[in-house]
């Protein structure tokens, strides 16, 4: 609540603008009898399509301060909505901008923020009898470098499945090598996807 006015903050993950633009109208037919409804959104794996809207604020105070702090934390395929309930008060311009972008910035602080990743896969195999030890150092491995772990496949040898980012896959071979005196390297197996990592798993 900011001078009687109530500002409330949407912010959904998006697949592409015209998906955007439906959670905007979802919003608006939602939030039918707020005075405005302003939005910003960026799209497109390099984040190259951005919009916004003031929805009837005075030009440059809503929409843009939103869409600011969007591209100042480097997001991409993501809407934020900020539906204000007009409390009487006027705010001035420098008063809306600070409350807009307030408002993203603090629904942002509650999100996951998820990176998008190309992962390469390497496969690992190992004795049975190294199964539980290499297990563990693989799951160690993989919650600090942005990497995935699928579960292991036992057949006449253990195997494990890496998914890590193709920098740091020499990082893998040197702690496999350090672990086993050189005697398990991660082989890769050609396959590639493109996954989410929540960023608070990463070392950055």
């Amino acid at each position: 609540m900011i001078k009687k006015s109530r500002f409330i903050a949407h912010a959904e993950p998006v697949a592409s603008a015209e998906d955007a633009d439906r959670v905007i109208a979802a919003v608006k037919h939602e939030a039918w009898g707020a005075r405005h409804n302003c939005s910003a959104q960026v799209t497109g794996a390099l984040g190259d399509q951005a919009r916004s809207s003031d929805d009837g604020e005075p030009s440059g105070t809503a929409g843009v301060p939103m869409l600011e702090v969007l591209l100042r934390r480097e997001l991409t395929d993501v809407v934020v909505v900020v539906t204000r309930y007009f409390g009487g008060v006027k705010l001035g311009a420098g008063g809306l901008v600070r409350a807009y972008s307030s408002a993203v910035s603090e629904a942002l602080e509650l999100a996951t923020i998820v990176d998008r990743r190309m992962l390469s896969s390497v496969a690992v195999t190992v004795e049975h009898a190294d199964a539980g030890r290499y297990d563990n150092l693989l799951r160690e491995w993989v919650r600090t470098r942005g990497a995935l772990l699928g579960d292991p496949v036992y057949r006449a040898k253990a195997e494990f499945v890496v998914w890590a980012p193709p920098s740091e896959l020499p990082a893998l071979s040197a702690e496999l090598a350090a672990a086993s005196s050189g005697s398990v390297r991660p082989v890769l197996t050609g396959a590639e996807k493109l996954v989410g990592i929540p960023r608070h798993s990463s070392r950055d």
